[in-house]
């Protein structure tokens, strides 16, 4: 017999599951201690918003036997394709492409996945040279390669995107190619830098295995299109890969963009958000999230937050927070200086870091060079590039104190940081755009007022931040998910402009697959 329990519990209860939750469980349930015979946490979430952090948990009680399985998800069943299946091109092996091609095999379709970049491995080597040499490969970085831009990127897994398809799903089979089981039970999951890459290489087995393919350093360089429709592409040795095709390709895919609007496939300007990352000492986070001058303790995890008001009509807002992490640098091609945010499983740096950016929309844009539709694209490059040609051309990073940013003045020093390529004093608030600096300053100062402590010299932001999502939105049919100008091609994930994150990547990519396999039967 199985019982579910929802209990509220302080934090030392909560991480000691076999004895004081225990005890709390058996209690709450009017049953006898003796006839508990496991105890399982399955869900569990901090509610840290008064003065006593306490933590929700529902626990299972199994009593009297166990069961033949403790399980909380039931794994999904892949199963050897048929040699006569027909095929489908899939191109970029991020969330969405890997899980648009898992999703083919269910529906008895033969994936061919092609990914500009390297195998996971392989990308270790590119991206450790961008920090000890300052080199960057435009086909393998923190962006492109296997596992796209989230697999060193924290894999963060929380998402609001419930109603858009089956998250559990995409966390249950997160899990069973060997994520931790506690993606299952948090209410924000997260599988961490050091273990995601494992996970992708699972995921990559089991398509092969299941008589899928997967191409490595195979970049796609144009569609192919005939009579109004796209058969197939074509890649940079020449070769056309034929089938209908959804296209993954991740936020930074600019030389894709350039290709769609060359060719007369239809494209529009997107919203983006653009700002800097601003580390903190983790110590000060916890001790202001959680109240208390001792920081977390021995039972709470590295402590978030969330930060968002409104200046002058325009969003300003923290952005995949990442506690206990480290700050890296993102650029997919020379020239450019871009950082992002990560952390390990442990979350255990001593710093803790988000992006803070400014929503900036296409009419507050002006189109100078005759870019139309990427006119978005062209405001991030020019970002980018006067960051890396602010201190002669490297990715060793501007920044400035964050009461000096706030104040309108540079700074004399810098704190510590966990950016590897080092960092180097510089006006922040004149390298990024006046409305952006302006919306941030002001938005800094209101987040201080609201959290006493967090506005501080103790904090640097260092810059900067614009890749939050793709400055192109790749239009498509809202019922058939297929673009709204040629048939057979379904842009799919955050590259064209319908995800934010692994999970909602993940989901649109298994809404693509199914919508591919319905055109195609």
């Amino acid at each position: 017999m199985i019982q579910d329990i929802d209990l509220r519990v302080v934090p030392a209860v909560a991480g000691q599951p076999d004895t004081l939750l225990k005890a709390e469980a058996v209690k709450a349930a009017h049953i006898e201690a003796s006839r508990v015979k496991a105890i399982k946490i399955v869900r569990r979430s901090i509610d840290a918003r008064q003065r006593r952090v306490m933590v929700n948990v529902r626990v299972r009680l199994y009593l009297d036997e166990l069961p033949e399985s403790m399980s909380i998800a039931d794994p999904v069943e892949y199963k050897p394709l048929p040699d006569d299946a027909p095929a489908a091109v899939v191109v970029g092996a991020g969330p969405a492409g890997l899980f648009a091609a898992l999703r083919l095999i269910e529906l008895g379709i033969k994936p061919i996945l092609l990914e500009r970049g390297k195998d996971v491995d392989s990308r270790r080597r590119d991206m450790a040279r961008i920090s000890r040499e300052g080199v960057v490969d435009p086909d393998s970085n923190y962006c492109f390669g296997e596992g796209g831009a989230g697999a060193y990127s924290d894999g963060k897994l929380y998402t609001r995107s419930k109603k858009r398809g089956n998250v559990d799903k995409v966390l249950t089979v997160l899990w069973q190619h060997g994520a931790s089981e506690d993606i299952l039970v948090d209410a924000h999951p997260h599988i961490g830098t050091d273990r995601l890459p494992e996970v992708i290489k699972s995921i990559r087995h089991t398509i092969e295995n299941c008589g899928g393919e997967v191409r490595f350093n195979t970049k796609v360089v144009r569609l192919v299109v005939e009579d109004g429709a796209v058969t197939g592409v074509l890649t940079s040795t020449g070769d056309t890969v034929d089938g209908p095709v959804i296209l993954a390709t991740g936020h930074s895919a600019r030389d894709v963009y350039e290709s769609l609007f060359a060719d007369g496939i239809e494209v529009e300007p997107k919203g983006l958000a653009i700002g800097v990352r601003l580390e903190h000492p983790q110590h000060l986070i916890d001790c202001i999230q959680y109240h208390s001058p001792d920081g977390r303790g021995r039972w709470l995890p590295a402590a978030e937050y969330s930060m968002l008001t409104r200046i002058d009509d325009r969003a300003v807002y923290s952005f995949c927070m990442c506690p206990g992490g480290f700050i890296i640098p993102a650029a997919s091609g020379p020239g450019q200086l871009v950082v992002n945010g990560m952390s390990p499983s442990s979350r255990g740096t001593r710093w803790a870091n988000s992006g803070m950016v400014v929503e900036v929309l296409p009419e507050d844009v002006d189109d100078m060079d005759g870019a139309g539709p990427l006119k978005m694209m062209r405001y991030q490059e020019r970002i980018e590039r006067a960051f890396f040609s602010e201190d002669g051309g490297s990715q060793n990073a501007p920044a400035q104190r964050m009461d000096d940013f706030v104040d309108g003045k540079g700074s004399k020093s810098l704190p510590d940081t966990s950016y590897a390529p080092g960092i180097h004093c510089a006006r922040v608030d004149r390298l990024l755009p006046p409305e952006i600096s302006r919306r941030l300053q002001r938005g800094f100062a209101e987040f201080g007022r609201k959290q006493r402590g967090f506005l501080t010299n103790d904090a640097v932001l260092i810059g900067c931040e614009t890749r939050t999502s793709s400055p192109v939105r790749v239009p498509r049919d809202t019922d058939t998910l297929v673009h709204v100008g040629v048939t057979g091609l379904y842009p799919c994930g955050e590259g064209a402009g319908y995800a934010g994150g692994i999970v909602s990547a993940a989901v649109d990519g298994e809404r693509c697959a199914s919508a591919l396999a319905a055109t195609l039967k």
